[in-house]
């Protein structure tokens, strides 16, 4: 099943975003406030890291209209690495080199960033990285300068797992991508899901690049699964949902948190989809979210501000305004003293945008287990599922 039109309308849609913005400083009026700046390596053609562009500006305006950096301004400066580690590197070594960058802001190619973890250690530059995979921020002894934000795969396997004993399911079959991220999904998953006692059916990778997942949907499901669950992007995430479907699969369907995208899910796939459970952060079903406490109403206000500005909310946007957060904190007490930053961002502690965050000397992948939840797929986006 290739990807339906709507779906590569919005990867072309993505490499607009990212273009529009590559190589400017933007943010702050010239002959202002004196500028820090924030580096940015993202790839065109990721509607992922479109989000991560369009959260980043938005959330260094908010910085800079708030006064907490007192006599200086943010500016943000993207750098398009098209997917590519090579490019990437390339980026990385330029924008460390820019004695005016204090701090980077990798996207969501998990390879980009650890092909340049020697390059970003040796020059000593702050990075907070939006990548998924493990290796990402660990091991921490090599990672020094490198920080993660967003779902760790042992925290999203431990909450599909919980759910799936508390469902009574006896097996499982599992779609899982062929990169970092989901060869880590797939050691995870298999793990608990063996200490839980559920029989793993089969389980099969799919390239990222893929634009038809329906043969290894069709075996997966042919194992007569009670659940399958899928372990990849957003996009071959619907893809799977609708070849599932297509395939008569009655069973019922999960999504790993690296699924998550737009708060609508394409009307195409709302059909497809109904009823699919995915772990992830509050942020996508907000609506459904009192505001009990100033970290869900600043929650709250963030999505309000995020569609106001661009029409739609993307639920990764809010990993991109917490890392520019916590490097404006940093920034806040440190200036433009890289040093200074990495050591304030490796004990930060806050209920961000996306849910609680503790960095630490032996942890430096912030997001904690608490900020995850489930969400279910009803009429075509996501709620809470209780």
């Amino acid at each position: 099943m290739r990807l339906p039109r709507r779906l590569t309308a919005s990867a072309a849609a993505s490499a607009l975003v990212i273009s529009a913005l590559t190589g400017c400083d933007s943010g702050s009026e010239p002959g202002e406030k004196p500028t820090i700046v924030i580096g940015a390596d993202l790839a065109s053609g990721s509607a992922m890291d479109a989000a991560y562009a369009r959260a980043l500006q938005l959330r260094v305006e908010q910085v800079n209209a708030s006064g907490l950096l007192g006599k200086h301004n943010l500016v943000l400066r993207i750098q398009d690495n098209k997917s590519d580690p090579t490019a990437s590197l390339r980026n990385i070594s330029t924008l460390a080199d820019d004695a005016s960058v204090a701090a980077i802001i990798t996207g969501g190619c998990n390879e980009c960033v650890v092909g340049a973890a020697k390059a970003i250690n040796d020059k000593r530059v702050p990075t907070i990285a939006l990548a998924a995979a493990d290796e990402v921020s660990s091991p921490v002894e090599s990672r020094r300068y490198i920080f993660k934000l967003g779902p760790n795969a042992n925290d999203s396997a431990a909450a599909l797992v919980a759910e799936l004993v508390r469902t009574h399911t006896k097996s499982v079959a599992l779609l899982y991508s062929d990169d970092l991220y989901g060869e880590g999904g797939r050691v995870r998953m298999t793990a608990q899901l063996s200490r839980a006692g559920i029989r793993v059916t089969n389980h099969l990778p799919v390239k990222p690049t893929a634009t038809d997942v329906t043969q290894t949907v069709g075996t997966l499901t042919d194992s007569e699964p009670d659940a399958l669950v899928v372990w990849t992007g957003p996009d071959q995430a619907t893809l799977a949902a609708m070849s599932a479907k297509v395939a008569g699969y009655q069973g019922r369907l999960y999504f790993d948190a690296a699924a998550a995208g737009d708060l609508f899910l394409p009307q195409e796939a709302a059909a497809a989809t109904s009823n699919t459970t995915m772990v992830f952060t509050q942020i996508l079903a907000i609506d459904d979210v009192i505001a009990t406490t100033p970290a869900k109403a600043a929650r709250k206000q963030w999505f309000r501000d995020y569609t106001s500005r661009y029409g739609s909310y993307s639920g990764v946007a809010s990993f991109g305004a917490d890392a520019v957060s916590l490097i404006a904190a940093a920034v806040a007490k440190a200036g433009g003293d890289r040093q200074q930053i990495r050591d304030i961002l490796e004990t930060s502690q806050t209920d961000g945008l996306s849910g609680p965050i503790r960095l630490t000397p032996d942890n430096h992948s912030g997001l904690m287990p608490q900020a995850l939840t489930l969400l279910v797929a009803r009429s075509g986006r996501w709620r809470l599922l209780s």
